[in-house]
């Protein structure tokens, strides 16, 4: 059975005003067509943990970064807006208004159990193949920022802490992921924050 799935990401600059001009509505986001057999992707809290913190934490390692630790504190505000995008079927960045200091934030949206937890991360680990060292939002062989941003808040030299969080309706699955000291801060290095 030939079955199409969508897989959708999103990023968000640290700081307002950091989407160069004419690319914050630059187009909808990649869409994958790939085939699916219907059998649901393995899946399970300390399975989702694990991979999600080693996959992030071996880019790290890649370009000589510390580890991130799995920070509980994040998690009740990851869940809580993985499951806002669920039940309104919204995939855009929380805009964390009324709160003091701004998390870091990685979303990707994909049809429900087709994706594995490898998958989902590993989309944004793969935009390595763009990065280049350099300030940020000058970090991108293309010229454009969102090609890596996912990639530099993950690798973000300063951010210590993540945790993630995933809610699903019926038809899609809705990841967050939430990163203490934020990165992607224009003007910076992500490699030495």
């Amino acid at each position: 059975m030939n079955k199409a799935l969508i897989l959708l990401t999103a990023l968000s600059p640290v700081l307002l005003g950091c989407i160069p001009a004419g690319e914050a509505d630059a187009g909808a986001p990649p869409k994958i067509r790939s085939i699916y057999d219907g059998t649901p992707a393995p899946r399970g809290e300390a399975l989702f943990r694990k991979v999600m913190l080693d996959s992030q934490n071996r880019a790290r390692r890649e370009v000589g970064l510390a580890a991130l630790q799995w920070d509980d504190a994040l998690a009740r505000d990851a869940a809580t807006y993985a499951r806002a995008m669920a039940r309104s079927g919204r995939f855009a960045h929380d805009p964390q208004s009324g709160v003091a200091v701004r998390q870091g934030e990685n979303l990707w949206m994909g049809t429900r159990d087709a994706f594995s937890y490898a998958e989902m991360s590993g989309g944004w680990i793969d935009e390595d193949r763009y990065f280049k060292r350099g300030a940020f939002p000058e970090s991108s062989t293309t010229g454009r920022w969102s090609d890596v941003g996912h990639y530099t808040q993950i690798i973000w030299a300063t951010t210590t802490h993540m945790r993630c969080a995933i809610a699903s309706n019926r038809k899609d699955d809705y990841l967050v992921c939430r990163y203490n000291p934020a990165g992607n801060v224009v003007g910076r290095n992500p490699l030495t924050g």
